[in-house]
């Protein structure tokens, strides 16, 4: 759990960065999952739309998706199955894999023998799961990202303090100063200002340009 100088809670998360598919067959019915990357409900709701549209003659195309670090947007559908066996349950496997911004939809070609509840169940649920394995996510931290501007003389000095916390610098100009653009973790970030200050004798100039989710992978 990390915090802010307000003592405010914000909770790392798993976000979906490459989604993936994957496919069963259970009783002759086909099961293919898709699952993408979203950022926002209309872009789950399109990716719904265009799956519908390339999956035209499958019998159903049931859908859920989880958006938001702490899944404030969560919708499911089953696209005609029985209520409660296949876009309910999708949503259950989104929610249980901790993974945020995700949107899946679970393609059915109707195999010609009726799996029951159960079975509908476990094989949205079993090929949502296998389609998961196979995504590529990140974990977001949360964190703020300001700019460090300062002299030729203080540069190194900050190279190396960055770099010895492992803090990610997105960008460095050189200009009449040098302007170093910076993402640190929310807790960190007060002590780092600090640190910055006394490493330039207080000839840095620090201003907060955003406070935002990044990944840790990328430092």
């Amino acid at each position: 759990m990390e915090k802010d100088s307000n003592n405010q809670d914000y909770e790392a998360f798993v976000m979906l960065t490459q989604g993936a598919e994957a496919e069963i067959v259970e009783k002759k019915s086909r099961f293919i999952a898709t699952v993408r990357p979203v950022a926002s409900e209309a872009e789950a709701e399109a990716f719904i739309e265009e799956m519908k549209k390339k999956y035209y003659d499958a019998r159903h195309n049931c859908s859920a998706f989880v958006i938001g670090s702490r899944a404030q947007i969560t919708r499911s559908s089953d696209d005609g199955e029985p209520g409660g066996t296949a876009g309910r349950p999708m949503l259950e496997v989104l929610l249980g894999s901790g993974i945020r911004n995700a949107a899946a939809v679970v393609t059915r070609y109707f195999g010609g023998t009726l799996l029951g509840t159960g079975g509908l169940v476990r094989a949205y649920s079993g090929v949502l799961k296998e389609a998961l394995e196979k995504c590529v996510t990140s974990r977001q931290h949360f964190g703020v990202k300001f700019m460090i501007r300062t002299d030729y003389n203080s540069v190194g000095k900050l190279q190396y303090l960055l770099a010895a916390r492992n803090v990610k610098t997105e960008d460095c100009v050189y200009e009449a100063d040098v302007v170093l653009t910076v993402i640190a973790p929310i807790e960190e970030y007060e002590h780092l200002c600090k640190e910055v200050i006394e490493a330039t004798s207080a000839r840095a100039e620090i201003t907060e340009l955003a406070r935002i989710y990044f990944s840790r992978n990328t430092l």
